[in-house]
């Protein structure tokens, strides 16, 4: 969110979401067998019933967003918590990503994939009836643990429902253009829940919708496991959720508030205990992680998937996107709602030109990219992406929307689209077979966790320029009370975290430059998916 995770839903051949899972399918010799639904005679109509299904995790992305700034109001939730909203989703669901591949794999797609429908569900009406802070971040984090089922789960029934390659390209465009399209739909409906009826109403919108998908499916999808060895990877799987939780929390932590006795405030800051604490056990908990998935047989991330330069770049370039477009979304929904005091039907109509933006240059990038090839495109991309968000440091309380803001996301959305679709090729550069749905796999989490780190990090750095503008402004005679003041601290601190995302935005325009080095004739006829 977007947050936009959705943003990347628009990639080629097809925005969606992909998993280990489908690593089983690719190579002949492991998995189900290719053939084994390849002739399925509804395919096309389980394919609609699992398109829905991705729909309503691309929905719920986009959609808070926009609810955000309501519930913060509703449930009292703090500033520095208030990211929390987001990150929990985005890390339940980009830590548990790879996991959740494996366990569609083994336990039976279409199991799993009703299972993750129910249990999104279920968290979803939790999370609509949320009476405090703790239940709704709760409820979110449930929502993503089961969307990282769904997810998963959804890719590999359709990568063994359609095996010829022509209409598996069809199939995945049909796919991603629901899921792409879905980031746009949300920030519209969102608005609409909102204004006409409550908050609640963009959570409470997914149980009807996934109940009715589960009736199809128990009727129309058909099942398929994999074969031979189903080990999981329970130590890697512990110490990646470990590891990225504690250095999530660590980032937020950092980014508490401080009131001291005279009025003052201030941030935890980087040197408290737990903060240092928190670095120290994150740190640990990868490095093992990185350790045990060069040891174990069956691991969740093998590394010599990530260790090639092409395809390490695209995870890294996806990493650092995800975290400044998370952060983006986020510091612009609340300026929109809490700044310009708009209602929000009217900020996701706003923010409403970034979705159409990438949707329309992707369609050109897709032509663009046999031509020229991956590296001249996401260096042109990513130059944009960072121009455009630099350009949103030119909004204040009283600026002008059409002169500020929304030439920034155009800019913004033209780069990204530049950068989705070669990315989600160059993802795939020379990968064996076998390790075809674990590459894609491992693209969303790149940009999953990269969302939830970014937005911790950014998030910090907001609040605490936010708060030591105020606390400037109130030694210089200001009213801290004054309504004006307040904003302008907001919006500074909001600049600050669009600075540091193109900076992010710059470290991944050096990656591309330096690490980037496909030729058009080496991509893969069909790219990577990606989640929204």
């Amino acid at each position: 969110m977007s947050e936009h995770p959705s943003v990347s839903s628009l990639e080629e051949p097809a925005p969606t979401a992909t998993k280990e899972a489908a690593v089983e399918h690719v190579a002949p010799d492991t998995g189900a067998a290719p053939t084994e639904l390849s002739n399925y005679p509804r395919r096309w109509a389980a394919l609609a019933v699992i398109a829905v299904a991705q729909l309503v995790i691309i929905l719920d992305t986009s959609i808070m967003n926009v609810a955000l700034p309501s519930a913060a109001k509703d449930l009292a939730i703090p500033a520095s918590d208030l990211q929390w909203v987001v990150t929990a989703y985005t890390l339940a669901f980009g830590g548990l990503l790879l996991l959740g591949g494996r366990v569609a794999d083994y336990a039976g797609r279409k199991r799993i994939f009703i299972v993750g429908l129910l249990g999104f569900a279920a968290a979803s009406a939790l999370g609509g009836a949320a009476q405090n802070e703790g239940m709704l971040i709760g409820a979110r984090a449930i929502q993503g643990a089961f969307g990282a089922l769904l997810a998963p789960a959804a890719l590999a029934l359709i990568t063994v429902m359609f095996t010829e390659s022509h209409e598996r390209a069809k199939a995945f465009g049909v796919f991603g253009a629901i899921a792409g399209g879905g980031s746009a739909v949300g920030l519209i409906a969102g608005g609409v829940l909102t204004d006409s009826l409550d908050w609640r109403w963009c959570l409470f919108v997914n149980v009807p919708v996934a109940i009715i998908a589960v009736l199809f499916a128990l009727r129309i999808v058909p099942e398929s496991k994999a074969h031979g060895d189903t080990k999981f990877d329970i130590p890697g799987a512990l110490l990646s959720i470990i590891g990225l939780a504690t250095l999530v929390y660590a980032f937020t932590e950092a980014s508490k508030q401080k009131v001291a006795a005279n009025g003052t405030v201030t941030t935890v800051g980087w040197t408290d205990s737990l903060v240092l604490t928190l670095l120290a056990v994150a740190v640990v908990a990868l490095v093992a992680f990185v350790v045990v998935e060069t040891r174990v047989a069956n691991p969740l991330l093998p590394m010599r998937v990530a260790l090639d330069r092409n395809r390490g770049g695209s995870y890294l370039i996806f990493l650092l996107v995800g975290a400044g477009l998370f952060a983006m979304f986020f510091f612009l929904s609340l300026f929109l709602q809490q700044v310009l005091a708009w209602s929000p039907l009217k900020s996701g109509l706003a923010l409403l030109p970034f979705s159409l933006g990438i949707i329309v240059m992707a369609g050109i990038v897709s032509r663009l990219l046999p031509r020229f090839g991956p590296r001249p495109l996401m260096i042109v991309g990513l130059a944009l992406a960072t121009t455009g968000m630099l350009l949103l440091i030119r909004t204040s309380p009283d600026a002008s929307y059409v002169s500020t803001a929304l030439p920034a996301m155009i800019v913004m959305s033209l780069g990204m689209a530049m950068v989705f679709i070669p990315a989600s090729s160059t993802a795939l550069v020379g990968v064996q077979p076998h390790d075809a749905g674990v590459a894609s796999a491992l693209l969303n989490t790149a940009q999953q966790v990269g969302g939830s780190l970014g937005l911790a990090l950014l998030s910090t750095l907001s609040i605490s320029a936010a708060s030591s503008k105020l606390t400037d402004l109130v030694t210089g005679g200001s009213n801290p009370k004054d309504l004006a003041v307040q904003h302008t601290a907001s919006v500074y601190g909001y600049h600050t975290g669009y600075f540091w995302g193109a900076m992010l935005f710059a470290v991944g325009l050096l990656v591309a430059v330096f690490l980037i080095n496909a030729k058009k004739d080496a991509l893969p006829a069909e790219g990577a998916v990606a989640a929204g």
